[in-house]
């Protein structure tokens, strides 16, 4: 229970010192407006006279670009990089001696930081792209219901993924670039930039094995209704696949890196 106390804590403190921030996401609210705007008309411009592209109509794909860039606020987080400032100043050291779990911590603190999101970015930013352009909202709880579901699996997801580009500076030492480069690879491959379904059939199964579909095109897929029965619990069971399989890499990789830990700073 102690333990259980002490990351809810994380979770609050991190809450809070977003709030005390929370001008630049007002202004960030803009800047994804005009970015879903941008997508916007460019697929009105694709589309032109077509009804439908690879099985999905022109005001899905709309919800698609609003609901994935509104998710991405909530599972987006700069724990990697965190991680990365810690190994480098020298931190590290001390926060390992602690009496928690490091990377629990950092996972809280992640969680923290998306629920300032979803609550101050994601719902007003949703509210502002409602009124400028014509989204379609769900009329089914159970959509909603899985809908929410599927982005918490996209968090845990992204998380980790974050975690082991963190955990991975204590072997490299420096890793901005791979940090940069796992960013434009999740944006490119999630689903966020272009849903998969308009990738070519070989990229398509490639994808497939990967684990960046259940961050990005799983839920917006899910909430457009692009998935419908069986094609919504499977996609549920590949994100629930990809939570669980991505525990062993980073505990393996977290017990090796405690045993060559090299403080650069302090």
């Amino acid at each position: 229970m102690g333990n259980v106390s002490l990351y809810l804590e994380m979770i609050r403190i991190r809450f809070l010192m977003m709030l005390a921030y929370r001008t630049n996401y007002y202004s960030g609210i803009l800047i994804y407006s005009i970015n879903i705007g941008a997508y916007y008309f460019l697929w009105q411009a694709i589309y032109g006279a077509q009804d439908n592209i690879a099985g999905m109509s022109v005001s899905q794909m709309t919800t698609y670009v609003a609901v994935a860039w509104m998710a991405r606020a909530f599972y987006f987080n700069n724990i990697d990089r965190e991680i990365a400032n810690e190994i480098q100043e020298g931190k590290v050291a001390i926060e390992m001696i602690r009496p928690y779990h490091y990377l629990g911590v950092k996972t809280m603190q992640g969680l923290g930081e998306g629920l300032f999101r979803l609550l101050f970015f994601s719902v007003p930013g949703m509210v502002i792209i409602w009124l400028a352009f014509p989204i379609d909202f769900s009329n089914s709880l159970n959509v909603w219901i899985l809908f929410f579901v599927s982005i918490i699996f996209a968090f845990i997801v992204n998380t980790q993924l974050n975690l082991l580009t963190g955990i991975l500076t204590f072997f490299l030492l420096y890793n901005t670039g791979l940090i940069r480069g796992k960013r434009v690879i999740i944006d490119l491959f999630s689903g966020l930039l272009l849903p998969i379904s308009f990738y070519p059939l070989w990229a398509q199964d490639i994808m497939g094995f990967l684990p960046f579909q259940a961050i990005s095109y799983i839920p917006s897929m899910i909430f457009t209704e692009g998935f419908v029965g069986a094609e919504v619990y499977s996609a549920l069971g590949i994100q629930l696949f990809w939570s669980l399989f991505l525990i062993i890499p980073i505990q393996l990789l977290w017990m090796v890196a405690r045993k060559q830990l090299i403080v650069q700073g302090g």
